[in-house]
């Protein structure tokens, strides 16, 4: 799926510079619209990569094709008391941010105005750049949505839960990134792809339905 070429290598480095704080940066706006400055106090109010880039998150998208950023920290609490679905719609932000991104890198190729190379594929183009651009970005955003701590996800199912399911979720954040490394890569290896079902093979359609 991923061969590390040329184009796929640039993609990821504008994904580093550009989408994740996107995606953060949503995540903060979103927050301070609700009347929580703890992003903006956090100096989380910009598209600067130095504020938002998370070393292990970041590695993983270059080797793995999917990742993170440093969360954007919230107050539930202060969101809550202007919009009961606030929460909701901060956790959100990041994840749609990266859908438009990767359909905005899809779209030259859905019309046809970038035409696919002849010859290797593998070589630096400008149609493999947006190919592998638009991917990673909806990669992004069906693994951001998948309802685990601590991914965008599972904040939007926490806040829209009954109070014996909150009290489960609660119970999985104290494994931290257990439950999440178990589908990424211990699933997997028993022939459980849980991360194709609910990552790649979504975005390979989604992909193929934008980008041809």
């Amino acid at each position: 799926m991923f061969d590390f070429s040329l184009s796929q290598i640039l993609a990821s480095a504008v994904i580093l510079l550009v989408a994740f704080p996107a995606h953060e940066l949503a995540h903060a706006l979103t927050a301070d619209y609700f009347g929580d400055d703890t992003p903006r106090l956090q100096g989380r109010l910009t598209l600067n990569p130095l504020a938002h880039l998370d070393l292990f998150g970041s590695l993983l998208l270059l080797v793995a094709g999917f990742g993170w950023a440093k969360p954007v920290q919230v107050n539930p609490y202060i969101l809550a008391q202007r919009s009961k679905s606030a929460p909701a719609i901060v956790a959100l932000a990041g994840p749609v941010t990266n859908f438009f991104l990767g359909i905005l890198g899809a779209i030259p190729l859905w019309l046809g105005i970038v035409p696919l190379p002849a010859g290797d594929l593998n070589k630096l183009s400008l149609f493999m750049f947006l190919y592998f651009f638009a991917f990673i970005n909806f990669i992004l955003f069906f693994f951001n949505l998948i309802p685990l701590f601590p991914l965008d996800g599972e904040k939007v199912l926490f806040q829209f839960a009954g109070p014996e399911l909150q009290r489960r979720l609660m119970k999985f954040r104290t494994y931290q990134f257990i439950p999440l490394l178990i589908i990424l890569w211990v699933l997997p290896r028993f022939g459980i792809p849980v991360i194709d079902w609910l990552v790649f093979n979504p975005a390979i359609r989604l992909i193929n339905l934008f980008g041809g």
